[in-house]
């Protein structure tokens, strides 16, 4: 059996609660800044819930052209918007490549839900006459923001598009990991969309009372492992990542932003909504991309977490996280991203893939703000980096993710 290809990112993309482009994500994300704030998409003072971290000053006209906005859901606009990013950023010209050599594995854990919203509102206003848009189910469907991607770069190959709940985005990463590594193609465009800040879908999670309810004070909402954390903060947004078979990055020139190593995927097989209260799964998934990767649990260095600040999963989370690395791992440091970005469900994976990325690129560990006394429930002798940003080496990053099903998804990133 001939040795797998080596696979490397070249281009990354984002929009975000914290910006819209990589360097503004980036630079907030260092600086402790919350995305969290009232919400403006629609009228919250019914729900539980009146704040989320959503998009800021985001005009999906200066990017895209009207008829691809009409004839698209907003997650495909941002699956678009953040891929324009990447692929510039990759220096990619898929002219010059065989068009069958290249392919988009994308993610979203909800798709088109402004598109499900409107035109079943619409179906209502309108004494239920069965006037749909024509375009309402390729709107909807989650699999059309990769079609959109492939169509708008001419790219021929693999094309389709994956859902677990949370763990979405680590999924498709994982899969276009492993295609370029078996030789099915040279460059993968992977990632996750998610714009699921509508009425139908926030009132499904507050129903559930998944959400936080600190309505007095929204930017301090997301405490990952606090005592006092009582939920998820939603968040909506795209991040994109470009792999690329190593070789083929190294002969054109690319600049590599680091290495994809390995990855895994478990289910809990426990319950449709919590997490296995033990991380059983977890730590299974956690241990299998570090062997997939070819590397030891002592050898990450930081540890990005899935933490959303719900009482049960950050608990679970933490106990794999002790089980896999040791009870006191003294090179390993862990934060919570979600604490400023909030929870972008489906590109999640995605947007915490680059900020792994950045934390190995620049030797930089963003920190888990808000988080005021930990949690006696979260083992003790984990860093957790709090309140300002660590200087640190990082040779090796993992990136967890964990969605409703018991979907567990881990990726292992490594400096090149």
């Amino acid at each position: 059996m001939s040795k797998p290809n080596r696979v490397v990112i070249t281009g990354l993309g984002a929009l975000s609660p914290l910006g819209n482009n990589v360097d503004d994500f980036w630079n907030n994300l260092k600086n402790g800044v919350s995305g969290a704030d009232y919400i403006t998409h629609f009228d919250p003072s019914e729900f539980r819930t009146h704040f989320a971290c959503e998009l800021k000053d985001f005009d999906v006209t200066e990017h895209l052209e009207h008829n691809t906005i009409r004839r698209s859901d907003p997650y495909s606009h941002y699956a678009l918007v953040a891929t324009q990013q990447a692929v510039e950023d990759s220096g990619l010209d898929f002219n010059e490549m065989d068009p069958f050599d290249s392919g988009v594995i994308w993610g979203s854990g909800q798709g088109g839900m402004y598109t499900f919203e409107e035109e079943v509102r619409n179906y209502a206003d309108n004494d239920y006459s069965p006037r749909f848009n024509p375009f309402f189910v390729p709107k909807l469907i989650i699999n059309m923001a990769p079609g959109l991607i492939s169509m708008e770069y001419g790219l021929m190959g693999i094309n389709y598009a994956t859902v677990s709940a949370c763990a979405t985005s680590n999924t498709a990463i994982m899969d276009a990991l492993n295609y370029i590594r078996w030789g099915k193609a040279k460059v993968i465009i992977t990632g996750g969309s998610e714009a699921g800040i509508t009425e139908a879908s926030f009132g499904g999670f507050s129903a559930m009372r998944a959400m936080s309810q600190r309505n007095d004070d929204p930017k301090h909402a997301s405490r990952p492992f606090d005592k006092d954390r009582d939920g998820f903060v939603m968040g909506e947004g795209a991040a994109t990542l470009i792999l690329e078979e190593y070789e083929h990055a190294k002969a054109r020139g690319a600049h590599i932003y680091g290495e994809v190593t390995g990855a895994a995927m478990t289910a809990d097989a426990y319950h449709m909504t919590a997490t296995h209260p033990e991380g059983k799964g977890a730590s299974v998934a956690m241990k299998q991309a570090l062997d997939d990767s070819n590397l030891n649990p002592e050898d990450v260095d930081y540890l990005n977490t899935h933490a959303t600040s719900t009482p049960m999963g950050d608990a679970s989370e933490t106990k794999a996280i002790a089980r896999v690395f040791g009870k006191k791992p003294d090179q390993l440091s862990v934060s919570a991203t979600k604490s400023m970005t909030g929870h972008l469900l489906g590109a999640a994976g995605a947007i915490e893939a680059i900020a792994s990325i950045k934390a190995i690129n620049e030797g930089v560990i963003p920190p888990t703000i808000n988080t005021e006394t930990i949690d006696e429930e979260i083992p003790s002798g984990l860093d957790i980096v709090l309140g300002e940003t660590l200087e640190k080496e990082v040779n090796v990053a993992m990136s967890d993710t964990f969605g409703f099903g018991g979907h567990n998804g881990i990726v292992v990133f490594k400096k090149v």
